[in-house]
């Protein structure tokens, strides 16, 4: 299957939970005229002191705020985040370190229309501290993934990889670091794709055309 859009330029919402160097990312590609087929809309967050938002707010983007503590469960959270997101008749739903599992409905209902940045070279080191896991398992090699979010944690349909070196020196931070730069990078190169229509879906793996 190809990716659907509901017209030629692609509404994007970018979901955020902390610093935002990603969205910061997306928003300079955006500025910078790297994905021409989509807007960025929308930027939600589940925490209102994110420090992330202040890029939100340099590029004069809507933000709204969904504390997650105000919801008495994540189904009623997402929810909510679901008719938010319809309000603004997104097409594309990007996890850009938004710390919350999401229910399998709201992934059901927004199937193959929501994407995450992980880091590491899934099916490797899914979940948390996976730059920690590649320390500990002494791989030469990790990097990061962006991939479709299905209902199982990290195990999406795999739209672009990139690698980092692991040096003897490397610390957590360092490493963590390094793949960041290359977070930055692929997460606007697959926002471009898909808004490009040249994403396509078959039998769980992704072919670009």
């Amino acid at each position: 299957m190809m990716y659907f859009l509901q017209g030629d330029i692609m509404n994007v919402a970018v979901l955020i939970s902390g610093r935002g160097s990603n969205l910061n990312a997306i928003l300079e590609a955006e500025r910078n005229n790297k994905i021409s087929k989509a807007q960025i809309k929308l930027v939600i967050s589940n925490n209102s002191k994110a420090e992330g938002l202040k890029f939100a707010k340099e590029y004069d983007k809507k933000i709204i705020c969904l504390e997650s503590n105000n919801f008495k469960s994540k189904e009623a959270y997402d929810k909510e985040l679901a008719q938010i997101i319809k309000s603004f008749n997104i097409d594309l739903i990007v996890l850009a370190g938004f710390m919350r599992i999401l229910s399998p409905s709201f992934i059901k209902h927004f199937e193959n229309k929501i994407i995450n940045v992980h880091p590491s070279l899934l099916p490797a080191f899914p979940g948390l501290n996976a730059q920690k896991q590649a320390l500990e398992c002494g791989v030469k090699i990790t990097g990061c993934t962006v991939h479709f979010v299905n209902e199982k944690v990290d195990e999406g349909p795999i739209i672009l990889q990139k690698t980092v070196d692991v040096k003897e020196d490397d610390t957590e931070f360092s490493l963590s670091n390094k793949i960041l730069e290359k977070e930055h990078e692929i997460l606007p190169l697959a926002i471009k794709l898909i808004s490009e229509n040249r994403v396509n879906i078959h039998k769980n793996k992704v072919r670009t055309v």
